[in-house]
């Protein structure tokens, strides 16, 4: 896909961010579209469908964490790509912002250069038409539907966010496979992605809690593998 035919929504409340960005992403050839809170966000991305939405957290009228939980759930955003631009950095403001469905976080400020490779690095990401979607996975009374997002245990409905159904869906593809955590940081996070160190033991402490502690076990020193349970 060209750059021409990509869109690029920024959400900020600062207009000299929303320009300077805005400036660099033209010269880049992307079709750039602003809001200045996270409910005008949230309206614009329904207008425009973007391929990617770069969000600020700190914001007037609803903040960006806010806003993310709710483009998540708009069916005809489900594949747009969701970074956080924010000069926050504490891991818990990360977690948040990954448990709301955001797909990178990046910290402010950030050179253009730096900032257009790490989209363009986002966008490789982006599923592309026609696809292929891993299959229904059937574990025991553990159903994983990648299709639909779509989780259920002992036939029941268990809601998780983006993040912790994408690491449950790779460490359940391949069940008794150990995956170092760094295969799990580039698989789920990606390469370019800087996030806290503690963001991986946060998200498998969460799947334990919605799923039980027998599925998904630690591999110390090494990383962690889904066993299905007896």
């Amino acid at each position: 896909m060209n750059t021409s035919d990509i869109k690029i929504l920024l959400v900020d409340d600062e207009q000299d961010i929303l320009d300077i960005v805005s400036y660099n992403l033209k010269a880049e050839g992307y079709q750039v579209y602003t809001a200045t809170s996270g409910k005008s966000g949230v309206e614009r991305a329904q207008e425009v469908k973007p391929d990617l939405i770069l969000l600020d957290v700190m914001m007037p009228e609803m903040d960006g964490i806010e806003a993310c939980d709710r483009i998540r759930k708009i069916p005809s955003l489900e594949n747009t790509i969701i970074a956080f631009l924010t000069a926050r950095g504490e891991d818990y403001s990360q977690v948040a912002g990954f448990d709301a469905g955001a797909d990178d976080y990046i910290t402010k400020p950030i050179k253009p250069k730096v900032l257009t490779s790490r989209l363009k690095a986002l966008l490789r990401r982006r599923p592309t038409p026609g696809q292929e979607v891993p299959s229904r996975m059937n574990l025991g009374n553990l159903v994983i539907d990648p299709e639909r997002y779509h989780v259920e245990l002992n036939g029941e409905v268990i809601e998780l966010p983006r993040k912790e159904f994408e690491l449950l869906s790779l460490l359940a593809s391949k069940p008794g496979k150990v995956f170092p955590r760094e295969e799990i940081m580039d698989r789920i996070w990606g390469t370019v992605v800087i996030v806290g160190g503690r963001t991986i033991d946060v998200h498998i402490r969460k799947l334990r809690e919605k799923i039980g502690d027998d599925r998904i076990k630690t591999v110390k020193g090494v990383g962690y593998k889904f066993e299905v349970a007896s």
